[in-house]
C-alpha cells in the first residue's frame, strides 16, 4: 500500500486538490454578486462549522479503512458498492471537462507568453481547444501515473509554493495600481443587510462545502495513504486556513485589477478568459502580469485534477490488481473519450444539447446536483450505516461527528433544494466563461439521467464481482 512520505507531503497535497479555478476567480466573482465583504461571515462559518468537520471525518474513514472510496463503501456493506461508484463516477463526470477548462487556461497561458491577441471567441472558432484538452489530460495522467510520493507528492511540493509566491508578487504589483483601495475597500467592507437573505447563505454554504473537495472521496483516498501518526484535526485545519488564504488573496488581486479598469466586480467567469486579458493589454508590465495570471490558474487547475484522477485510478487497481501504471493510462483513456464532447462543444463543432453548448450541461447537472448527492451519501454511508465502534475510533463521540451526522447532511439537502426550487445558483463548480445554468427542470433530469447511468453501471460491475466471487469459492 503506498503511503505519503510525511505529513507535509499530505497537507500539501490535499491542500492542492482543494485549492482550485473556483478559488481563483470564481470565489471574487461570488463575493461581488453577494454584497461585497458581508460575504465573508456566512462563507468562514460555514467552512469552519460545517467543511471542516467533514474534511476530518472523510481523512480519519480513509485512514482508517485504507481503502479507495469503492472498496471503503463495500467494506461497510456490500450493497454499498453502487455509492462508492455514484461517488467516483461523478467526480470523473467532472474532471472529464474539468480538464477542458484547464485546457483553455493552458492555452491562454500560451498565448500570453508568445504574445498572441487571441480572444476567447477566436480561440473557441477553431479545434484548438480540442488539442489543448488532449495535452493537459495526458500531463496529469502522468503525473498520477508516476505514484503517490513521486507522482503527486512531489507535485503539490512545487506547485502549491509556487502558487503562493505568484499570488503574493500579483499582490504586490496590483498593490500599485490606482484602484487597488477602492477594490480593497469593496472587497472587505461588509453590507450587513444581505444577511438577511438566504441566497448569500445557500451560496457561501455552496461554494464552500465544493472548494474543499469534500464528499468527493478524494479526501477518503487521500487519507488511505496517511500514517496513524497524523493528527487529522489539526492538518484539516490548516488545509482550510490555506484554501482561504488563497481565495482572499485572490479576491484582493481581481478586485485591485476590476476597479482600476473600470470591470464590474460581479462579470463572474467571463473575467479570465474575455475582460482580464484586456485588461492586461493596456496596463504597465502586462505581457508579465498576464503570463503570471495564467500559470497561476494552471497550477490551481493541475492540482485538483490530480486529486478526482486519483480517486479513479485508486478504484481501478483495487478493482482489477492492475500496476498504477497500467490503471492510470485506463482512466486517461477514459477521461479523454468522456471529455471530447465537452471539448468538442467549445470548438468550431459547437457540439450542443438542448440549445446549450455540452460542457455547460454537464456543469449544470452532475456539476451542480451530482456532487451535493454523492456528499449526503458518503455520510450516510460511513457515519450512520458504519459500525458504531468504527465511528467512535475514526472520530470519537464529539461535536465533530455530531455536526457531520446531523448538520451536515440538512444544509447540503436545504441548500440545494432550494437551488432547485427557487433557481438560486449554487456556486459549485460553475466555472465557465458566461454559462448560465440550466431550468430547474432540465438540471433535476439531467443529473437523475446521469447519476442512473453511473449507479446501474456500478450495480452491473458489483453484480459481475458478486458472480465471480462465487465461482471462485
Amino acid at each position: 500500500m503506498e503511503q505519503w512520505s510525511s505529513r507535509v507531503g499530505f497537507v500539501f497535497a490535499a491542500i492542492g486538490a482543494a485549492v482550485g479555478l473556483g478559488n481563483i476567480w470564481r470565489f471574487p466573482a461570488v463575493v461581488g454578486q453577494n454584497g461585497g465583504g458581508a460575504y465573508l461571515v456566512p462563507y468562514l462559518i460555514a467552512a469552519f462549522a460545517f467543511a471542516v468537520p467533514l474534511m476530518v471525518f472523510e481523512i480519519s474513514v480513509g485512514r482508517s479503512l485504507k481503502a479507495d472510496v469503492v472498496t471503503a463503501c463495500r467494506m461497510v456493506r456490500s450493497e454499498f458498492e453502487v455509492v462508492g461508484w455514484l461517488v467516483g463516477g461523478s467526480v470523473l463526470a467532472i474532471l472529464s471537462y474539468y480538464l477542458v477548462i484547464t485546457g483553455w487556461v493552458l492555452a491562454f497561458l500560451t498565448f500570453s507568453a508568445t504574445g498572441s491577441d487571441a480572444t476567447f471567441d477566436s480561440f473557441t472558432a477553431t479545434y484548438q481547444p480540442l488539442v489543448f484538452f488532449v495535452v493537459s489530460t495526458l500531463f496529469v495522467g502522468g503525473i498520477v501515473s508516476l505514484g503517490v510520493q513521486k507522482g503527486i507528492e512531489r507535485m503539490a511540493k512545487i506547485l502549491i509554493p509556487m502558487t503562493f509566491v505568484v499570488l503574493l508578487g500579483l499582490v504586490a504589483y496590483v498593490a500599485t495600481l490606482p484602484g487597488f483601495m477602492d477594490g480593497l475597500r469593496f472587497f472587505l467592507t461588509p453590507d450587513m443587510s444581505v444577511l438577511s437573505d438566504a441566497t448569500v447563505w445557500s451560496a457561501a454554504f455552496g461554494q464552500v462545502f465544493f472548494s474543499f473537495s469534500v464528499g468527493m472521496g478524494i479526501l477518503l483516498t487521500y487519507g488511505s495513504y496517511l500514517g496513524g501518526d497524523t493528527n487529522v484535526p489539526k492538518s484539516s485545519l490548516f488545509i482550510a486556513v490555506a484554501d482561504l488564504t488563497v481565495a482572499l488573496i485572490a479576491g484582493v488581486v481581481i478586485f485591485g485589477i476590476v476597479f482600476t479598469f473600470g470591470v464590474e466586480p460581479t462579470a463572474g467567469s467571463e473575467l479570465a478568459f474575455s475582460t482580464l486579458p484586456t485588461a492586461f493589454e493596456t496596463m504597465p508590465f502586462g505581457t508579465g502580469v498576464a503570463v503570471a495570471f495564467f500559470g497561476l490558474l494552471f497550477f490551481a487547475a493541475i492540482a485538483p485534477s490530480v486529486s478526482m484522477l486519483e480517486v479513479g485510478v485508486a478504484g481501478v487497481m483495487r478493482a482489477t490488481d492492475w500496476s498504477r501504471r497500467k490503471a492510470s493510462i485506463a482512466a486517461t483513456g477514459v477521461i479523454l473519450v468522456a471529455g471530447l464532447p465537452s471539448a468538442l462543444s467549445y470548438t468550431a463543432f459547437e457540439l450542443s444539447v438542448l440549445g446549450r453548448p455540452f460542457l455547460d450541461v454537464l456543469d449544470s447537472t452532475v456539476g451542480t446536483l451530482g456532487l451535493p448527492i454523492s456528499a449526503v451519501a458518503l455520510v450516510a454511508v460511513f457515519a450512520w450505516f458504519q459500525k458504531p465502534d468504527a465511528v467512535r475510533e475514526q472520530m470519537g463521540d464529539g461535536i465533530l461527528l455530531s455536526l457531520v451526522k446531523y448538520v451536515v447532511p440538512v444544509v447540503i439537502v436545504v441548500v440545494t433544494t432550494l437551488r432547485l426550487a427557487t433557481g438560486i445558483e449554487i456556486p459549485a463548480w460553475r466555472r465557465l466563461p458566461g454559462a448560465t445554468a440550466l431550468a430547474s427542470t432540465h438540471t433535476f433530469v439531467g443529473t437523475v439521467a446521469v447519476v442512473g447511468i453511473i449507479v446501474v453501471v456500478g450495480y452491473a460491475v458489483h453484480r459481475r464481482r458478486k458472480r465471480g466471487r462465487k465461482r471462485v469459492s
